[in-house]
């Protein structure tokens, strides 16, 4: 069985943003080497998230609706965690879109359902975040 470790960095220019980052995680899988097995991709900080759902700027536009509704960025005073920086917003976000993902590797590729891509979710952007590919099998 083969291990395989890789980082991706990402900057935002803004401070929320969607990033499908299905090729750079296919471009991983095939430096692994690794055909059958499993891909892990997680967020490597805390107001940062790695999910699947459809590549579709409407769909996109709907979370971000939906996440300012459910933890608005303003008043910032309205979250305990804030002080130093106000980020309390973004690690609501981050929770409810999940910090990481498993897609299984059959024959040398990802193994998606219909219209599935995987995504990177920021919250607190405009600087340097980190994700983990980390592919096991063989």
């Amino acid at each position: 069985m083969k291990s395989y470790r890789k980082e991706l960095t990402f900057h935002t220019k803004t401070r929320r943003a969607y990033i499908n980052i299905t090729p750079q995680v296919e471009a991983v899988l095939a430096e692994s080497g690794v055909r059958e097995g499993l891909c892990l991709v997680n967020a490597m900080n805390i107001t940062a998230s790695v999910f699947i759902n459809d590549n579709e700027s409407g769909l996109h536009r709907d979370f971000e609706r939906w996440l300012e509704k459910l933890a608005p960025e303003k008043p910032y005073d309205q979250y305990d965690h804030n002080g130093d920086e106000d980020t309390a917003d973004a690690h609501w976000q981050r929770s409810v879109m999940v910090r990481e993902v498993v897609v299984a590797v059959t024959d040398g590729k990802l193994d998606f359902g219909t219209w599935e891509q995987i995504f990177y979710g920021e919250f607190d952007g405009m600087r340097d975040k980190r994700v983990l590919v980390k592919i096991i099998g063989e």
